[in-house]
């Protein structure tokens, strides 16, 4: 079960490949995750160096009082992949028109995790054509529905 899902994920990139990453965190942040409080919306996923990083990210505190004074909620964050992935979304993010997304956070255990995927952006007539599926198919539950 997903604790934030990054909505327009799919509506704005076509989804190729995914990901799972742990993060780095401090623990009011955990705190805040897991209560549903955050959001994905504008994020991507950049490497520097030989690390990965999540930038972007709207995460609040927890509580205002336990944050420290100049908590940035947009930080950036470091995510926890092997040496190998990291080389691979490397290449990846090098690729002309691919982009490393944050799909969802979720909890695994005692850990949280993150689902990253890789994605093409899509034109404005292919973002078209998913909304007309979607009414198609809405009208056919209808007529189903009333038989």
């Amino acid at each position: 079960m997903a604790l934030i899902n990054h909505k327009k994920a799919h509506f704005n990139y076509e989804i190729t490949d995914t990901y799972k990453a742990g993060m780095e965190l401090f623990g009011f942040e955990v705190k805040s995750l897991r209560k549903g409080h955050g959001s994905l919306e504008g994020a991507y996923v950049t490497i520097r160096g030989n690390e990965a990083f999540l930038v972007n990210a709207f995460i609040p505190p927890f509580q205002e009082k336990n944050a420290y004074k100049d908590y940035n909620p947009r930080r950036n964050r470091k995510l926890l992949l092997t040496k190998k992935e990291i080389k691979k979304l490397a290449n990846i993010e090098k690729t002309k028109n691919l982009t490393i997304i944050p799909l969802s956070v979720y909890n695994r255990g005692r850990v949280l995790k993150i689902d990253l995927g890789i994605g093409r952006g899509k034109k404005k007539h292919g973002k078209r054509e998913v909304i007309k599926e979607r009414e198609v198919e809405r009208e056919i539950r209808r007529e189903f529905k009333d038989r």
